[in-house]
């Protein structure tokens, strides 16, 4: 198959005079809309599902809410992308970090950020830390789902070779591959899948700590099998034993805690039968 002609750059505006001067044109590129396509579908739904008897976030919330966990992704991405995979070349140049305009984010360095955000707005709103866990995770997916679908439009983060029938050439690609469509499995597995199993999942009351739990491990068992047909970071390649990936490297600490975190949260519904989220 031939990669579709599509335009990473969703919209050109420009260019500009001012004070003699041109400036532009300012491209607004798909991966940007798809983060913001993301977080707007989440805002609605964070909202409908406000103020449900089981879920301590009330409507009030929500803005704020949504605020830290925009910042926590954006602060929390960039530092995982420079320090998880590209920590020799910000010894180099520490001022790289600050260079968002040049691209890299982490969805491992986002999730910690998320967390860190949420263990913020937990304190300053007095909420359980836990319970605002379960009510953010379904929501999640949105994002990731989107953001894979920018990643297939700008070409980034394709497959490795093979030779299915759905296998596909990247015209960015310097060799010119038949690849798998890596990011089209991811979209899938960490977009729609998850959010169609977290969103039913989290629509009865279950045990504290349980929703972030069984994010945190299907996230990582999609994350480890979507890895064995993504192609791996070129200055990388593989970490250990010749086939594991950073991207699988960093997933087993979430496949392990969230097992730990789904065994204590069901372990304590049991001791206490009546409580609830």
């Amino acid at each position: 198959m031939t990669y579709p002609d599509i335009d990473p750059v969703a919209l050109s505006i420009g260019p500009f005079e001012f004070g003699g001067q041109s400036y532009g044109p300012l491209d607004i590129h798909w991966y940007g809309l798809m983060y913001l396509l993301g977080i707007g579908i989440a805002w609605f739904l964070a909202l409908r599902r406000a103020g449900f008897s089981h879920t301590v976030v009330q409507r009030s919330h929500v803005e704020n809410l949504v605020t830290y966990v925009a910042f926590g992704v954006i602060l929390g991405g960039r530092v995982g992308y420079v320090f998880f995979y590209h920590f020799d070349y910000w010894l180099s140049d520490p001022l790289w970090l600050f260079r968002v305009w040049e691209g890299g984010m982490s969805f491992h360095g986002g999730l910690l950020g998320v967390i860190v955000a949420l263990a913020l707005f937990s304190w300053r709103a007095r909420l359980s830390f836990l319970a605002l866990n379960d009510f953010v995770a379904p929501l999640v997916p949105i994002g990731l789902g989107f953001g894979r679908l920018g990643n297939f439009i700008g070409q980034e983060l394709w497959g490795r070779q093979t030779d299915v029938p759905w296998a596909m050439v990247f015209p960015k690609d310097p060799e010119g591959l038949a690849r798998h469509p890596s990011q089209l499995y991811q979209a899938t597995l960490e977009g729609l899948v998850l959010f169609t199993v977290l969103y039913w999942y989290s629509s009865k009351p279950r045990p504290r700590g349980s929703v972030a739990g069984l994010f945190l491990v299907l996230y990582a068992c999609f994350r480890i099998f979507a890895e064995f047909f993504r192609q791996p970071d070129q200055h990388i390649q593989f970490d250990l034993f010749g086939w594991v990936t950073r991207g699988q490297l960093l997933s087993l600490p979430m496949l392990f805690l969230g097992i730990g975190l789904l065994v204590w949260s069901w372990q304590r519904q049991r001791q206490r039968p009546s409580s609830g989220q």
